[in-house]
C-alpha cells in the first residue's frame, strides 16, 4: 500500500491534486513503434463455434481472393486451404486473377514489342528464303497499311481525301476516296507485277505512266471502290515480295517500265514503298487517325532514291526551259558543281547534287549552295504535299542553284 500510496503521489501536482505532466513526453516514433509491436504480438482471432461446411467455405474463395472476407471468414478459409487441395488450387487461380483486374494497367502494347517478338523469332530460326534488303522497305509499308485498313468500316472505305502532287511549277490536287487510293496503288504496283511476269491487275493491254493507270482504272469502275479492293491489293503486295524473294539476286537489276523512265526493280519496290507511306498518311489523316514516317533506314533508302533522280529530273526541267542553265559541263564520271543537301533525322545524312550534268558526279569540294531539310519534310516535298518555297529550314548559297533542286525533288511527286 505505500508503494502504491507513493507512486499515486508521483503522478499527481501535491498543490492542485491534477495528473503531473511528463518531464519528457513520449516519442511519437517511439509510441508507434511499441504500437506496432503490440498489433504484432496480438493473436489472430479465433473464430467462434465450428467451421462452416466445405461448399460455404469453396463459396468464400473469391471473396478471400479480393481480401474482402471477415478476420474470421479469413481464418476458416486459410485453414481450409491447408487441408483441402482443389479449393487449394482454385485459390491460387483466383488470387492470380485478381492481378489482371487493376485498373490502372496501361493496355497499350510496348512500342518495341513487335521488334523483340520478329528479333526471337529470327534468332530461333532463319528464314529459308529471306527477303531482299532493297525489298523489305515494301514489305514493311504494305503490311502497315494493311494493319490501318483491317479493321475498317464502310464509312471509312468512302471517306473523301484529296491527293496532291506538284505539276510544272504549280500544286494540284485531285478529290478521292481510301477505296479508291488503294485501287490507284494497286494499278501502278501492277506495273512491277508485270515486269516479274505476273498478272497485271489491268490487263495486258494496260497504259505504262501511272497517271494514265489510274485513270483507266477509275473510269473502269462502274460505281465507286469499296471495300472489296483491300484483298486484292494485299494479296497482290504479298506476291511481289514473294516472287522476288524467291527469284534471288540478279532479279534486282531487273527493268520496271514507268512508260517515260525505267527503274530498276530494286528501286521501283523503293519508290513503291514510298508512295505506300505517302498515301497512308493520306488516308490515315483522311480518318483522323495517326501514322508514324518509316524506320530510320527506309527513310534513307528512299530519300537516298530521290536524290540519285534529281539530276536528271533537273536536266528535263533545264530543256523544258523552267531551270536555269548549265553552268560548267564536265567529262561524264567527274566531280561537276553541286549543291549540299543536308538532311536531319533518323533517315538523314549528306548528299551532293550534280547541278549541271546527270552524268557528273556530286562532290564536296565543288559545293556551291546547301539546303537543310528534316527527313519527313524532304519526303513531303518530293511527295508534292509542301511547296519548294515552303520547305528548306535552313538555305546557303547559290540561289539558283537552291531553286532548281528543291523545284526538281518537287517535280518527281506525281499522281
Amino acid at each position: 500500500m505505500a508503494d502504491a500510496e507513493t507512486d499515486a503521489d508521483a503522478a499527481t501536482d501535491p498543490r492542485s491534486g491534477a495528473p503531473r505532466e511528463p518531464a519528457h513526453p513520449p516519442d511519437p516514433a517511439e509510441a508507434g513503434a511499441d504500437a506496432d509491436e503490440r498489433h504484432m504480438r496480438a493473436p489472430a482471432p479465433v473464430p467462434a463455434g465450428p467451421p462452416p461446411s466445405h461448399s460455404v467455405l469453396k463459396s468464400l474463395l473469391g471473396a478471400w481472393a479480393l481480401a474482402a472476407c471477415s478476420p474470421e471468414e479469413t481464418t476458416h478459409v486459410e485453414d481450409h486451404l491447408t487441408e483441402c487441395a482443389p479449393c487449394a488450387d482454385e485459390a491460387l487461380k483466383l488470387r492470380d486473377a485478381v492481378g489482371l483486374l487493376q485498373a490502372d494497367r496501361n493496355l497499350d502494347l510496348p512500342p518495341l514489342l513487335r521488334s523483340r517478338v520478329l528479333e526471337n523469332c529470327l534468332d530461333r530460326r532463319a528464314a529459308r528464303i529471306p527477303v531482299p534488303v532493297w525489298a523489305t522497305p515494301y514489305d514493311a509499308e504494305t503490311a502497315r497499311l494493311d494493319a490501318l485498313l483491317r479493321d475498317f468500316g464502310d464509312a471509312e472505305w468512302h471517306a473523301p481525301l484529296q491527293l496532291k502532287w506538284f505539276e510544272k511549277e504549280e500544286p494540284t490536287t485531285r478529290r478521292a476516296t481510301v477505296a479508291g487510293v488503294i485501287g490507284h496503288l494497286m494499278t501502278v504496283d501492277g506495273l512491277v507485277a508485270s515486269a516479274l511476269g505476273l498478272d497485271d491487275p489491268l490487263g495486258a493491254s494496260a497504259p505504262l505512266s501511272p497517271t494514265d493507270r489510274t485513270e483507266a482504272f477509275w473510269r473502269s469502275a462502274h460505281a465507286p471502290p469499296t471495300r472489296t479492293i483491300h484483298e486484292p491489293w494485299r494479296d497482290q503486295s504479298h506476291t511481289l515480295i514473294r516472287t522476288a524473294s524467291f527469284a534471288g539476286r540478279g532479279v534486282a537489276e531487273l527493268s520496271v517500265s514507268y512508260g517515260e523512265f525505267a527503274l530498276p526493280l530494286r528501286d521501283a519496290l523503293i519508290d513503291r514503298a514510298f508512295e505506300c507511306w505517302i498515301h497512308g498518311w493520306d488516308i490515315a489523316n483522311a480518318v483522323v487517325y495517326p501514322y508514324p514516317a518509316p524506320s530510320g533506314p527506309h527513310l534513307r533508302a528512299m530519300i537516298d532514291l530521290a536524290t540519285q533522280l534529281i539530276p536528271s529530273t533537273l536536266a528535263a526541267r533545264r530543256r523544258a526551259g523552267r531551270a536555269s542553265p548549265a553552268r560548267q559541263l564536265v567529262t561524264p564520271g567527274s566531280p561537276g558543281r553541286s549543291l549540299h543537301l543536308e538532311v536531319e533525322g533518323a533517315g538523314g545524312g549528306d548528299w551532293y547534287i550534280a547541278l549541271d550534268s546527270p552524268a557528273a558526279v556530286g562532290s564536296a569540294e565543288r559545293s556551291v549552295a546547301q539546303v537543310a531539310l528534316d527527313d519527313v519534310e524532304f519526303c513531303q516535298l518530293v511527295a508534292g504535299h509542301i511547296s519548294p518555297e515552303e520547305a528548306a529550314a535552313g538555305q546557303d548559297g547559290d540561289r539558283d542553284a537552291i531553286r532548281d533542286v528543291l523545284f526538281a525533288a518537287a517535280s518527281l511527286s506525281r499522281l
